[in-house]
């Protein structure tokens, strides 16, 4: 077994609480010998049954960012009409992508018949597969962060038009599409959206039960913000 001097701990723990998701960027390229090393750390996340069922497809044409910025922006466009004022106003001031901006963008897919017909330790829990897909992509930031490479993740897209533009089949699923580079600002001091007033992180004693579940799982947060939302990402 590995053992981690105190340092090397402190230095995880670090990373973690440090880790954003960046918006704006430098247009300063990632060496390849770094990139690799992202790539290498989301492919060694943990998936249930060994699957492996991450594809990274990596983006560094502009033609091709900028077709993904446009669904993006349509997205945003509809998304910004669930919500009522004053909210839409705070919506539309926040920027929720910067894929031209970076230089490198990757797409992190989901291949839910790889490994099978039988994956072990999905028979009860079929969608593992994604939730494994999303272990590659923290793997992926964490890894980002202590390189000072800044990640952001575009949710607000239409996925399958992502899934034409980049050729994906048709039974593989796109999870993430990812901004990377090098933060135009630097590592904010805490998460951007709750620098802009959008929302606190919740108390972490709230969300921890002993045994059994207490309370309804209602926060105050949760029932002060009601608005919906049309995301249709």
């Amino acid at each position: 077994m590995v053992a981690f001097t105190d340092a090397e701990r402190d230095a995880v723990y670090k990373t973690i609480y440090a880790r954003r998701d960046i918006r704006r960027f430098r247009d300063d390229p990632i060496p390849d010998e770094i990139l690799e090393r992202l790539l290498q750390a989301a492919h060694h996340a943990p998936s249930v049954g060994f699957s492996q069922p991450w594809d990274l497809v990596v983006i560094s044409d502009e033609e091709t960012k900028t077709e993904i910025a446009s669904i993006a922006e349509r997205a945003i466009a509809a998304a910004r009409e669930g919500y009522e004022e004053p909210r839409r106003s705070e919506f539309a001031a926040l920027k929720l992508e910067g894929i031209r901006e970076s230089p490198i963008n990757i797409c992190v897919t989901c291949d839910p018949t790889r490994g099978a017909p039988h994956v072990l330790g999905r028979s009860s829990m079929k969608r593992t597969d994604v939730y494994s897909t999303c272990l590659a992509v923290q793997n992926l930031w964490l890894a980002a962060r202590a390189e000072g490479v800044g990640v952001g993740w575009v949710s607000v897209l239409y996925p399958y038009e992502v899934q034409e533009v980049l050729d994906i089949p048709p039974h593989v699923k796109p999870v993430a599409y990812l901004c990377l580079g090098y933060p135009e600002d630097g590592f904010p001091e805490e998460p951007v959206l709750q620098q802009e007033g959008w929302r606190d992180r919740l108390d972490m004693e709230t969300l921890v039960h002993e045994e059994r579940w207490e309370g309804d799982g209602t926060t105050m947060a949760d029932q002060e913000e009601t608005v919906s939302s049309v995301d249709s990402s």
